[in-house]
């Protein structure tokens, strides 16, 4: 329904290194949330005073996110997304896949990954791992 993600995400990685594009990872986020927002708000030109960013850190944590209908997917028609087999938003965390995947599907994981990826010249926090 969505599309390709190694599409979507090589298409805007093209963006990378221009003035108007920002990107940040999951990682980066969890790691420093009230850094990124401060970082995001440079980017866009706007200054937050603290309170307004505890604010935004407050209402961008996995924990409210995951019960904010208009960001955890259940509002999302059931002919779109199953339900029945667990929630879009799981624990918050990276790297859970190592407790769903078998030794397998991370072997052929990492092989469509590198062949579908090779050209891209960004690198992500989990290339380092």
């Amino acid at each position: 329904m969505y599309g390709c993600w190694f599409d979507h995400v090589k298409g805007w990685m093209q963006m990378a290194g221009k003035e108007n594009f920002f990107y940040i990872t999951y990682e980066e986020l969890q790691q420093d949330l009230r850094g990124s927002v401060v970082r995001i708000c440079k980017f866009l030109g706007k200054e937050l005073n603290d309170e307004e960013i505890d604010s935004v850190v407050k209402h961008a944590s996995f924990n409210v996110m995951k019960e904010n209908k208009m960001s955890n997917f259940t509002l999302i028609p059931e002919n779109f997304l199953d339900k029945s087999k667990g929630a879009l938003m799981r624990k918050g965390i990276s790297g859970d896949w190592k407790n769903h995947f078998t030794v397998a599907q991370s072997e052929y994981f990492d092989k469509v990954y590198q062949e579908k990826m090779k050209d891209l010249s960004v690198k992500f926090p989990w290339h380092e791992a």
